[in-house]
């Protein structure tokens, strides 16, 4: 007798990582690191974590989005196969009322996208399998199974994925003992927060190249005379062969990305990151023609549809996928399958609190059964907060190590949770107490 989902909990966990400046850019200054973060569990004890990422203020109202799916998860099928997780996903964007909220973007697609990532959570772990290796034993015709083609079909019909699916299927084995010997390669932009003093990136950008990485990345786009000075310092601490990556974060005009880049160029940046906004096809395709620095984006592109225009128009060079951004798994399975249809690398966002831990899996899903490739791809690494979560990303030489330990990685500790859940956390109260102190 098949198992029904019997709790749902909802919690608003925030961590005050504005006070040191982590994750500090030029159009995020004062970030406090946050998840929306859902438990759902099975009549048989099973559990399932997930998490809308956000970066403080609103992190309730994404809580709230995720509390009003409720009604989609309680009493149905606890998940176990592609199927159940393939009509989840379609329950939980299809609904008509619900879906006029977006139409597929904003708060209402984010918050089906944490309970999506949890119920991967608990089929994997049913399973006895993190989620890349889960995924990756699935046949193509399950894979392609799990994705909304709706709107795709004029670039990637079910055809097409399955054949591109089928051809990567022999080779899977092999990349899969590879991947556990050597880890995927990784990047850091722990030396680049735009409010970290001159000393302070210097100091970590030698620390990144002595801990094996081969790229880090600085934010940019608050004062184009800093940003020289800066890219100048990390240049001449990293030496010529460790690659550069900026983020501007979404900070410019198209004209100003263009000029800003031109300037920065000499100093060969390995790619400008969210040069304008993540809704301009178009700008972004300017930008990648006006100037000769490699156009990143995808963080906070909404959905698998923009992606399918970003590609079409030729406007990025690395496709950068969030794990917490879009309706989960399902739609960046279909995204995956978009940049390998079109040749483009993915070299997925992370940092934050938890991305890190979840994106992993399908990076390391996409080098196994998809792509086949880690050639000029890269996850980002940032070293915050991992020791909030049960199975937290480990990373060797630069490189992340296969996860082992089944489900998503989603899983924070009870006494993290507790501490950090707003306002009434301990945490949150001790702060509330100096403010008040010093008003």
């Amino acid at each position: 007798m098949s198992q029904t989902v019997t709790e749902f909990e909802v919690h608003d966990i925030r961590f005050p990582t504005s006070e040191q400046l982590d994750g500090s850019d030029a159009m995020n200054p004062d970030p406090d690191y946050s998840a929306a973060y859902v438990v759902m569990r099975s009549a048989d004890g099973s559990e399932g974590h997930g998490f809308c990422f956000t970066i403080g203020r609103g992190n309730d109202v994404t809580a709230a989005a995720i509390e009003a799916l409720r009604p989609y998860v309680i009493g149905r099928p606890a998940p176990r196969t592609a199927s159940d997780l393939a009509d989840l996903h379609i329950a939980l964007t299809h609904d008509s009322q619900l879906r006029w909220l977006g139409p597929e973007k904003g708060v209402m697609h984010m918050a089906a996208g944490a309970v999506v990532n949890a119920a991967w959570d608990l089929a994997a772990r049913t399973a006895g399998l993190p989620v890349w290796e889960f995924l990756a034993s699935m046949t193509p015709e399950e894979l392609v199974s799990l994705v909304d083609f709706r709107y795709l079909t004029d670039v990637l019909t079910p055809d097409e994925a399955l054949a591109m699916l089928r051809a990567a299927e022999p080779g899977r084995a092999e990349r899969t003992a590879r991947l556990r010997r050597q880890g995927y390669p990784a990047y850091t932009t722990s030396p680049g927060w735009l409010g970290y003093s001159d000393e302070k990136l210097v100091r970590l950008a030698k620390e990144a190249v002595a801990d094996g990485f081969g790229q880090i990345k600085l934010k940019v786009g608050g004062d184009l005379e800093d940003d020289i000075r800066r890219m100048q310092l990390a240049r001449a601490a990293v030496g010529p062969s460790v690659r550069i990556a900026v983020d501007a974060n979404q900070r410019w005009d198209v004209a100003d990305a263009v000029r800003w880049m031109t300037a920065l160029a000499p100093y060969e940046p390995h790619w400008i990151e969210e040069p304008t906004s993540p809704d301009d096809i178009l700008g972004h395709a300017a930008v990648r023609a006006g100037q000769p620095v490699k156009v990143a984006t995808g963080e906070h592109v909404a959905n698998r549809v923009v992606f399918k225009q970003l590609l079409q128009a030729g406007a990025v060079d690395f496709v950068q996928i969030d794990a917490a951004r879009v309706a989960g798994v399902n739609e960046n399975l279909a995204i995956l399958l978009l940049a390998a249809k079109y040749g483009v690398p993915v070299c997925p966002h992370a940092g934050g609190v938890g991305l890190c831990e979840l994106v992993q899996h399908l990076a390391m899903f996409d080098y196994v059964a998809v792509s086949g490739s880690w050639e000029d791809r890269v996850i980002e690494y940032v070293d915050h907060l991992h020791e909030h979560f049960a199975d937290p990303a480990e990373i060797d030489a630069g490189r992340y190590v296969a996860p082992t330990a089944p489900g998503f990685s989603a899983r924070m500790l009870p006494e993290s949770m507790a501490a950090h859940r707003y306002p009434e956390g301990p945490v949150w109260q001790a702060r509330r107490t100096i403010e008040e102190v010093n008003s």
